[in-house]
């Protein structure tokens, strides 16, 4: 099996611009508003199958940035594996379910920023 996603958005990570709150006399990390928006429409661009991935695969991310800033692969991954679990591509983004992201990396596109991602099975 298969899938291929393209999200035609600049890639973002929730990372940079996190937000501190206090809940209970304890600071809790949230992502910030520009991630929760990104988040939203990155979900809005991908169509599910008909359930979940539950079995092993390969996810391989390329993500094509709009500047040529330095950014960090591990936060971009975190990220796209987050967003297809909130829109029902994944079960769950653990070890064994997403056992490889092989071949990701970051590009760049002034003009196309996006999210390239390829979803293939794999045997363990």
């Amino acid at each position: 099996m298969e899938f291929t996603y393209i999200i035609p958005i600049d890639p973002k990570t929730k990372k940079n611009s996190q937000q501190i709150i206090t809940i209970k006399g304890r600071p809790m990390i949230i992502p910030s508003s520009a991630y929760k928006k990104y988040e939203k429409e990155a979900v809005s661009y991908i169509e599910p199958p008909e359930a979940p991935i539950d079995y092993p695969v390969e996810v391989v991310c390329r993500f094509f940035m709009a500047t040529r800033r330095r950014v960090d692969l591990n936060n971009l991954l975190e990220c796209a594996t987050d967003v297809l679990v909130k829109a029902g591509v994944l079960a769950d983004d653990n070890s064994n379910i997403v056992v490889s992201h092989d071949g990701s990396r970051v590009c760049y596109d002034k003009e196309h920023p996006r999210t390239e991602i390829y979803i293939h099975e794999v045997e363990v």
